[in-house]
């Protein structure tokens, strides 16, 4: 759902209640500002595909994703032609199963395939780069997807930014990584952009600080993502930029505890147009 509208603010954050479900606080604005893109964005690590009991079973990750009706959507953890997955492209099977275009961003050989992250969205994409992320061991190469997407409502470019950080405890590797995508916005200060993914960073670490020193996050609180039947800390995020033009909607982490073995999350949000 992509739709062009002028409405009062209505921010929604999910919260982890008592019992450990999550609940909804709303706060609303009665201000009518400029008229905006709405958009609806869903990060999730999916995992290859590999539910919490085991099962391989793509048809339930394009269910969350049908069900959050995501316009754009950042995935990790994808496989496409690995022996492990069956030799499935799992980028175009997820695709077809919601309906979206795809990019496929593959930062290591695997099992005689390619794995990284992926894009699905409903908007027209211009171009796409998949650039490589510091590295600091002889281990994965991290890479961070980069899609140029042009809203028919806006005069110029929306960039969508996917990505997936080192998952070491104590990595300098992280924050490096965040340097970096915060030197490739700082390029193109005047392009609204939307940066999603898994970034294994609690949001206090030196990672999170530094994403924030030009990024806004889609929730000021603690949005548990992992581990996904008992999530107890955030590790995936949306973060948008410039601040002054995004309003924040809605802001939860999505219902499903068994697709993966991590929380989707999904941010509604609107981009002033201008």
């Amino acid at each position: 759902m992509i739709t062009l509208l002028r409405s009062e603010t209505r921010i929604c954050l999910a919260l982890p209640s008592l019992v450990g479900a999550f609940v909804a606080l709303c706060f609303c604005s009665t201000s009518h500002a400029e008229d905006a893109l709405s958009l609806r964005v869903v990060t999730y690590n999916i995992h290859h595909g590999v539910g919490v009991d085991g099962k391989l079973d793509l048809n339930r990750i394009a269910e969350v994703i049908r069900a959050a009706k995501a316009d754009l959507v950042a995935l990790q953890e994808v496989d496409s032609g690995t022996t492990r997955t069956g030799q499935v492209d799992q980028p175009t099977r997820l695709a077809e199963l919601t309906g979206m275009a795809v990019v496929f961003g593959d930062n290591i050989p695997f099992q005689g395939g390619r794995y990284g992250n992926a894009v699905l969205t409903r908007l027209p994409i211009v171009r796409h780069t998949n650039h490589k992320l510091p590295s600091h061991y002889n281990g994965e190469q991290r890479g961070v997807l980069e899609v140029e997407l042009q809203p028919r409502e806006l005069s110029g470019p929306l960039v969508f930014l996917a990505t997936h950080f080192d998952y070491r405890r104590g990595s300098e590797e992280r924050r490096a990584s965040a340097k970096q995508i915060n030197a490739w916005a700082d390029q193109r200060a005047d392009v609204p952009m939307v940066l999603a993914g898994d970034l294994n960073a609690v949001p206090d670490s030196p990672t999170m600080r530094t994403l924030q020193e030009q990024w806004q996050p889609t929730a000021p609180v603690d949005l548990f993502t992992f581990p996904a039947q008992q999530p107890n800390r955030q590790i995936d995020y949306i973060l948008l930029r410039p601040s002054d033009r995004w309003q924040i909607i809605e802001a939860t982490v999505l219902e499903d505890d068994v697709a993966s073995d991590h929380r989707g999350i999904l941010a509604v949000v609107e981009l002033v147009v201008r």
